[in-house]
């Protein structure tokens, strides 16, 4: 974790969130050079949820931070 933290110079708790969202969880985990099991088991520790959405066409979705 701490290797991956220094070699994007983020938190995972700043980074994953954002990675997956963009590129999913296969293409997260072979971008930072994990497993999708190790991925997840960050996901898992970190408290991250990762929830899939689909949408009709023409449909748009708003995520917001709460805090």
């Amino acid at each position: 974790m701490l290797a991956v933290e220094e070699k994007f110079n983020q938190p995972l708790e700043k980074l994953l969130p954002e990675l997956v969202t963009e590129n999913g969880l296969s293409a997260t985990a072979d971008y930072l050079g994990v497993s999708k099991a190790t991925l997840g088991y960050w996901l898992l520790k970190l408290d991250i949820i990762v929830r899939r959405v689909a949408l009709a066409p023409g449909e748009t979705l708003e995520v917001k931070r709460v805090g």
